[in-house]
């Protein structure tokens, strides 16, 4: 199965490409993540959490970094067992490009699903991927995006 998605961050691709190359960062933004762990310098172990239809398992799971050409692009590859649950490898294109100030990401990813996580059928399959990359980029902008300056004079702007 594969996914698509574009999403336009308000930081400059190079500032982009070390976040997405940052344990603690992706640690923060990977829905379910309970640890993540630089093993070597292009490879990951995590432990993750995830619900998948009506199978809820607890994935080990080893990630690969490969093709680095920072800051354009790279190629993320992984497995997750999930015990009886089954197991699941993918791997993600990535490339940032700068568009104005911001940076736009843009991915394609394909999953292989295994065992009783793959009997759940391909449409919800793809639906709690493309869930998953959702809340992950969403967290991944929240993460990274400095926070506005708060404004000193109070809710509505008005002085205190």
């Amino acid at each position: 199965m594969d996914i698509t998605g574009e999403y336009r961050i308000p930081l400059p691709r190079e500032a982009v490409f070390a976040a997405l190359n940052d344990p603690d960062v992706l640690g923060r933004c990977i829905p379910g993540c309970e640890a993540l762990e630089q093993v070597d310098e292009d490879e990951y172990s995590a432990d993750v959490v995830a619900k998948i239809g009506p199978v809820k398992a607890r994935f080990q799971a080893t990630i690969t970094v490969s093709n680095l050409n920072p800051p354009e692009s790279y190629t993320l590859s992984g497995e997750g067992r999930g015990g009886a649950a089954g197991f699941a490898s993918g791997s993600a294109d990535v490339s940032l490009e700068t568009v104005d100030e911001d940076t736009v990401l843009r991915y394609t990813a394909s999953i292989r699903p295994g065992g009783k996580i793959a009997q759940v059928g391909s449409r919800l399959m793809g639906g709690t991927a493309r869930k998953l990359g959702a809340e992950f980029f969403s967290r991944f902008v929240e993460v990274v995006t400095p926070a506005p300056l708060s404004d000193e004079r109070g809710p509505a702007g008005q002085e205190e």
